[in-house]
């Protein structure tokens, strides 16, 4: 039987096998990278990471040479408190919470009843002044009293310039010159009487139209009225209440007429001056930026306005970086995004 045999694998002593395991190694050299190849690598990312890095801190050196910025900044604006100048029981409130007025509105109205018979009885007493005036009869007999007492006080003046020569010379006796001159100051007296006399009804008149205005005014004052255009804030008045004369009943806030209080370090202000050009953000409107610029310095450091100031005196001593409040004004009011006064904001000023 014939046997069948199988082909014999290749021996380490063909030549084939020999090239084949020669040519191995370079095949695994050239598919696994060189450590060197790494390293250089690595310095590349690193010396662009660092060129960035350099590029940024000189462009924020740059800036830091010509801008000064704060997060420690507010939008402030005016809260006008709405008092009585009288009192009186509430009778109507025409607004609400948050609502917008006008100058001139009505806010609250109180009962006028007592005012308005003031006003009547002070007009009444300015009819009786005026009629006691308008008596030509009266008002010609105190003409002619003041005429007649100007006589006597001239005639008694020159009575008492002709004595004086003859006491000196003892030509009259010196009773005859005191009584000359008791009689020109007797003179003088009826001559100031009689004046008074006829200005007294003028007086009476003047002090009846002034009650009168008086009473007018107080009449008005019982419709408060909206001092500037805003919104209303803080309302606490209802109607019935009693209310009293400075007693607050609600605040109107002008949205028209704000400002930024940006409270920068003592040593960031070196630079800045009114005028300077300002950029800002607002919290409430993320990635909007407004315009602006520096108004006025406050002439000392938010310390010194404080309850208690700092007394450095004192002995112990801690130095601590000062805060100068600045006010910025906003070049133009966007009525869709308001600033709101106590809004925080982050302010950077252009200082050259």
């Amino acid at each position: 039987m014939a046997t069948i045999t199988k082909p014999e694998a290749q021996t380490k002593t063909d030549p084939g096998f020999r090239r084949e395991a020669a040519a191995a190694p370079d095949a695994l050299t050239a598919a696994a990278p060189r450590p060197g190849g790494r390293r250089r690598i690595a310095f590349a990312v690193m010396g662009v990471a660092l060129v960035s890095l350099l590029a940024v801190g000189a462009r924020r050196w740059l800036f830091s040479r010509t801008h000064v910025s704060t997060d420690d900044a507010q939008v402030d604006g005016h809260i006008i408190p709405i008092l009585p100048k009288v009192g009186g029981f509430v009778t109507a409130v025409r607004v609400d919470e948050n609502q917008r007025v006008k100058d001139g509105d009505t806010l609250v109205a109180l009962d006028d009843r007592d005012y308005r018979v003031r006003l009547a009885q002070a007009e009444a007493d300015l009819a009786v002044a005026l009629a006691g005036v308008s008596n030509k009869a009266r008002v010609g007999q105190a003409e002619a009293q003041v005429e007649q007492a100007q006589a006597n006080a001239l005639k008694a003046r020159a009575d008492l310039d002709r004595l004086r020569p003859l006491a000196e010379q003892d030509i009259v006796s010196k009773q005859q010159l005191d009584a000359a001159q008791a009689g020109a100051r007797a003179a003088d007296a009826a001559l100031a009487a009689a004046e008074a006399a006829l200005v007294g009804a003028d007086a009476r008149v003047g002090a009846a139209r002034a009650a009168r205005d008086q009473a007018a005014l107080n009449l008005s004052y019982t419709h408060i009225t909206a001092p500037s255009t805003g919104i209303v804030s803080k309302k606490t008045v209802e109607v019935g209440q009693l209310v009293q004369p400075g007693q607050p009943l609600m605040s109107v806030v002008p949205l028209e007429d704000v400002w930024l209080t940006a409270n920068l370090k003592e040593t960031q202000v070196a630079d800045v001056r009114p005028g300077d050009p300002v950029d800002f953000t607002v919290d409430a409107y993320p990635g909007l930026h407004f315009k602006g610029h520096v108004e006025s310095l406050s002439p000392a450091t938010g310390a010194r306005f404080s309850l208690l100031p700092p007394d450095n005196a004192t002995g112990n001593f801690t130095k601590v970086v000062q805060r100068l409040p600045v006010r910025l004004r906003p070049d133009k009011i966007d009525p869709a995004h308001p600033l709101r006064p106590g809004m925080s904001v982050v302010v950077t000023i252009q200082t050259r």
